[in-house]
């Protein structure tokens, strides 16, 4: 599982040099195209391995919240760029086995805003894969926000993936006045998940998760 030759090319295909893992980045708001040069904005980051992305978002359901889709191509999400972190000898099958095993870990209704993102799903596959990190950009806000949670409203703690109209729309609400406004919030930011059963998305296939080995008591 460790990197090989490592690669410029951000085509995620496999080669004589092992196969590419490449960093595909999102922007979920358009704000980000100023703040940006600065190192910050709001992103979403997916893994390509074999020619397929994986992406990690959020449900209200005890499963795995890791899917697949087409490279550059998440729903909801508007592609920014692609950043190749090098190559690893690692057969298709092989690869399955382990995605699989990841998908078990990231659970739809375990994501959080700060502490469990689509970018932490990212570096934690990249790390595993090749040793190496995802550009610190890519998910500074999270760390930033991790070290002022302990003031952050509870609802924004708990915030969901969004997609891109919905995080724009957000940006100009005041925060509840009022207890009951606050309830009323957070039952409207669990409806608003990007990933659902039941929303019928055709555009992405969720991850099998490895089955766990019973061991005799």
């Amino acid at each position: 599982m460790k990197m090989g030759k490592a690669s410029n090319s951000s085509n995620g295909e496999s080669s004589s040099n092992g196969t590419k893992v490449v960093l595909h980045v999102y922007d979920l708001t358009h704000i980000n195209n100023y703040s940006y040069r600065f190192g910050l904005g709001i992103f979403h980051s997916g893994i390509e391995v074999h020619g397929k992305e994986y992406d990690f978002g959020a449900h209200e359901f005890p499963a795995t919240g890791v899917f697949e889709v087409e490279p550059k191509n998440c729903p909801g999400f508007a592609y920014r760029c692609s950043i190749s972190l090098g190559s690893i000898n690692m057969s298709l099958t092989e690869f399955t086995t382990f995605i699989e095993k990841m998908a078990s870990q990231y659970y739809g209704n375990s994501y959080h805003l700060i502490s469990k993102n689509c970018n932490h799903f990212t570096d934690d596959v990249v790390h595993k894969l090749t040793s190496k990190h995802i550009p610190g950009w890519v998910n500074r806000l999270a760390r930033l926000g991790s070290l002022f949670s302990c003031i952050l409203p509870e609802s924004l703690q708990a915030t969901r993936v969004k997609k891109v109209e919905e995080v724009e729309d957000e940006t100009d609400t005041p925060l509840p006045a009022t207890a009951t406004d606050s309830s009323k919030t957070n039952d409207k930011e669990e409806k608003k998940l990007l990933l659902s059963s039941k929303a019928g998305n055709s555009d992405i296939n969720f991850v099998k998760e490895a089955q766990s080995e019973c061991k005799e008591p």
